[in-house]
Formats: structure tokens, sequence, C-alpha cells
């Protein structure tokens, strides 16, 4: 995982220096400067392209994890014609390079990201038929003055764009790079979406049309299947050629992937002990259930401590780097963010996650209070559809904010196919689920538990209630942050929040906060566009707090302990 930044004359024609913050910047130069904004994403190595006389200037910001030695960006084809800057992994690229080295006798890429070269030749912008990944890719056809931009299905990968003043079309991983100069025109770059052709005809187009989100599925779940389909979705995130790790919240999703991942690995070394890591409060519900995973797999543990002062002292740091000021996102980001920076200091470079489970298996708590299976579907894909805007936009720029990758095999495009084409009765929590044709009440992500029943994890940890992040790590955050906001926000700059933030008005103190250092950080109307709110559905009857604790069917809801 790096970071990208790709500029296009809005006429094909070079791009003359110009005056930018008070000095003279020729193209490289301020497409150099610009990327610096999100060099953290890359700390082993910055390449750039410039094609002057077509006004078109790459660069690279790199995290070697694949290819270290080799794998140095931008990529070209052999013939200098074309040139590619990823910001991801394609995990099929060994299976790919086998097929190209059929027609290309001898071929060897230099990392997975080569192969997309290869098969653009080929297959033009089909390319996207054939990859699975966690990826946003820029490709430049110089011959043909062509563009081919994409983003993987569900936006693991950030990407944004925009248009500066003179009309030139402007491509970052992180929309700090452009706030600046993408004054009136930022955008995000759709998830499951490619835009093909010059800076003219460039418009995002979807690719990814699973049949899941047209119909509600009539499969049953098979648990032996989808145990299957698990395993093969976190075997395929193992490639790599550094140090990794595991993050291991004790909740059931990332102890699945940890046990999982444990269980591969020694089936290439009988002595191999995964690296795991937690973060937490003395104390938090996360750290026990943490330990009994830890020492179920064999792992080699770390427990990161932290108090609640530790966090709020991040509270700015973290906003500039996750550019967003939703609530939930900024809660749950605060303990990762400062559990990646240790995790980082130990060598580690990639850390696999549980990302994803909730959305495709249905288990958030306030799940529960869903009406019907129609809705129940409808809204997992409603939640499919906002990760690259909440969950997944947390864990890519909270971990890379460190220069560390995070994996997250839940959300395989394969995976998440098969887990989406079950049919709700059989997924719902509650009263209404219907699995093996007996209605009766079953707790959130039952068939995922049911599946690994045995001896992957401790029935304490399979069995164990959904915990937000945030709440897990330890109650006392989530109950000093609206406090902690209360003290920098007066009752009479809420009263007027509608006209100071007229797109997205807090309602709340805790919400005025982030949004008030959001704005200071990127004073736009445009940035503050790119931002979406997580909430719990309230025409459901669910409470707009998105803590976990909030919802009647936590079983230490506030009211209950």
């Amino acid at each position: 995982m790096c970071g990208i930044l790709a500029i296009f004359s809005a006429e094909g024609q070079p791009i003359e220096a110009q005056r930018f913050q008070g000095s003279e910047h020729s193209l490289r130069e301020l497409a150099y400067r610009q990327s610096g904004k999100q060099r953290h994403r890359g700390p082993d190595d910055t390449g750039v392209e410039v094609i002057s006389e077509q006004g078109v200037a790459l660069v690279h910001e790199r995290l070697a994890v694949i290819g270290v030695e080799t794998g140095h960006q931008p990529l070209y084809s052999q013939d200098g014609n074309i040139a590619l800057i990823v910001n991801g992994e394609i995990y099929n690229y060994l299976e790919l390079t086998r097929q190209i080295a059929k027609r290309l006798p001898g071929y060897k890429p230099k990392s997975d990201s080569n192969v997309l070269i290869e098969l653009y030749e080929q297959h033009g912008q089909e390319i996207l038929q054939h990859i699975t990944g966690m990826f946003a890719f820029v490709l430049y056809d110089r011959r043909r003055s062509q563009i081919l931009v994409a983003r993987d299905p569900f936006g693991i990968i950030p990407l944004y764009w925009g248009k500066d003043a003179r009309g030139n079309l402007w491509f970052a991983s992180e929309m700090k790079c452009l706030v600046d100069v993408c004054l009136e025109e930022l955008q995000v770059f759709p998830p499951g979406h490619l835009a093909a052709g010059n800076v003219k005809q460039l418009q995002p187009v979807c690719y990814y049309k699973p049949s899941w989100k047209e119909n509600i599925p009539t499969q049953p779940v098979n648990l032996q299947e989808l145990r299957v389909q698990v395993e093969l979705a976190v075997r395929s995130h193992l490639q790599c050629d550094v140090p990794f790790g595991a993050l291991l919240s004790g909740g059931v999703d990332s102890s699945l992937i940890a046990s999982i991942a444990a269980r591969v690995m020694r089936e290439r070394d009988a002595n191999y002990k995964l690296r795991t890591f937690s973060v937490g409060m003395v104390g938090s519900p996360d750290f026990e259930h943490a330990r009994m995973v830890a020492e179920h797999i064999g792992s080699q543990h770390t427990e990161i401590a932290f108090n609640v002062e530790d966090c709020l002292d991040g509270v700015r740091d973290l906003i500039y780097h996750l550019e967003s000021y939703d609530v939930a996102t900024v809660r749950c980001s605060l303990p990762m963010f400062y559990l990646a920076r240790h995790v980082k200091s130990t060598g580690i470079k990639m850390i696999l996650s549980g990302e994803g489970a909730d959305e495709i298996f249905g288990g958030y708590l306030y799940f529960h209070k869903a009406p019907d299976f129609e809705q129940f579907h409808q809204e997992m894909i409603t939640r499919c559809e906002q990760l690259h805007v909440s969950d997944i936009l947390r864990a890519n720029k909270v971990t890379m904010a460190k220069g560390l990758e995070l994996r997250v095999p839940f959300l395989d495009t394969a995976l998440v196919d098969y887990v989406m084409s079950i049919r709700p009765q059989d997924k719902i929590p509650g009263q209404l689920n219907e699995l093996s044709g007996e209605r009766k009440w079953r707790m959130e992500k039952f068939v995922l538990r049911q599946a690994f029943a045995g001896d992957y994890l401790p029935d304490a940890v399979l069995w164990r209630q959904k915990e937000q992040f945030s709440d897990g790590v330890g109650y006392a955050l989530i109950d000093a942050l609206p406090e902690f906001s209360a003290r920098h926000v007066s009752d009479a700059q809420l009263q007027m929040a509608e006209k100071r933030f007229p797109i997205n008005p807090p309602k709340t103190k805790e919400a005025f906060y982030y949004r008030s250092i959001f704005e200071e950080q990127f004073p736009s109307e445009a940035a503050a566009s790119t931002v979406e709110k997580w909430a719990p559905r309230l025409d459901w009857g669910c409470p707009e707090d998105p803590s976990g604790r909030a919802q009647a069917a936590h079983e230490k809801a506030y009211g209950k302990c």
C-alpha cells in the first residue's frame, strides 16, 4: 500500500511554471510538493515521472511490501509507452503472472502491481474483470493520450479527484494533496468504478455490479462452504515479503482472521508464531478476550495500553490524517491511531484486521431492530456502499499515517459476493432468524460463529457479543469524549451550528468540535462535502449515538449498568 498523485493537463499541452504559495513551481516541483503531504504513506521511496510535452505528472510514495527490491514505481511497459502508479495489492497476481507468461515467455513481474500493464495491453479497460485485490491506480498511455483510473469494489484504498483553476485534472490518495489546488471541484472517486479516455472524457463508470445489490438472495447458507471461503480469503491476503502481524481486539472478527492466519503460516513453518497486537485501557474488555485468543493460537502477543489523555492528545492530528469529522469514525480511530505507531516501531509493515464482517454478516447491534428480511438486506448493502467513508477509511488512513499497511480479508471480493448472496433469513439477528428453517432468537453473526465452531477460538470469544471497537478498548474513552469536547464548544456556538456549517451541520458539541478542527485544516466546502455520517437507522427506533452501548441489544447498554 502506498500513496499516488497524478496531474493531467486540461488540453494535453505542457503545464507552464506557476506561482504557488509565494514561489515559482515547475510541474515536477508542484507535483512533488503536493504529494509530500501524503509521504507518510510511502516512507520507503518516492518515484516521479513527468511527461512535459503532454502536461502529465505521476508521483508514487512507496511502502515496500511485495517485490521490495524491484517494485519501484512508476512502472512502465517494455516499450516505455505505458506508465502506471498503483496504491494497493493485487492478490491474484501469481495466477495472472502464469497466464501472462504463456503469452510472454520468461515474463517476471517486478511486483504484484506490474501485471496491470500487461493486462491492459491485452484487455484494455476490461482489466477490472481479471484482478482481485485492494487498489487504486492511474495508468497513462502516452501514445494514445489515454488515461485509465480505477478503484477497488469497496474503496479499501482511498482516492480523490478534482480540477484546479486552469481545468487541469488531479488525482491523489489523500484529500490533503488536493484541497489547496482544487478549491471548488474536489470529490471522492467512487469505489467499484473506472474512468477511461482523455481528460475531457473522464467520467466514473461502475464496473462492479453484483447480483446481490439488485435482488434479495434466496440461497440458504452452507456452513462448511462458508468456512472454506473465509479461509481462502485469509490465505490470499498473506502474500508478503516483509514482517507482518494481526490486530487482535478479542472480538470474533479479528480473532478468526488471526487464528486462520496462524494455521496457514504453520503449514509452511510448524514453529511459526504470528505477531498479534491489542490496544486498550487497563482492564478493558478487549484485553481479557485477546489474551484468551493469543494463548489459544500460540501467537507472540503484545498489549498496548493507553489512558484517556493519551487519546485526547491526538484528536487534532488524527482528524488531519483521517480527513473526516464523523463522530463514529473519529471515536473508533483514536485507539487505532495510538496502536499503529507502536506496531510500526516493532518492524512490522503489514497488519491483518477484521473490518468488513459486520457489514456483510449484519453484525452491528442495531441490526436487531431490522423490521424484516428485505430491509435487513438493504441495510447491509448500504453499509457495504458506505465502507469507504467510514470503517475502511478509518482503517486505511489511520494505519498509513504511520506507514503501516492494513489488509482486510473479510472484504475479499469473492468472499463478499458469497456472503452477501446468502439469504437474509439466515443472517438476521434476533427473533426473526430462520436458519435451517427454524425461527428463533439468534445472536448477530451467528452463521459466521457457527461455521467456525470447534477449535478455532475459545467459546468465550467465538460467542462474545459485538462491541464497537471504540467501546471495547475501554468505556471510559467514549464517556470522556463528549465531556472533553464540551470544554471547547459553548451552548451559543452549538445553536449557530447550522449557519456556520451548512453542509452536514453538527448536532452535538462533540460533533461541532471535530468539525471545527476539520474546517481549520481543510477550509473548503468541497472538502466538507467528501465526509458522510455513520449512524444507526433512526427510522428503526435506534438512537443516533453510534456507540454500541446506545443500542438496547447491548448487554451493558446505557441504563443497564
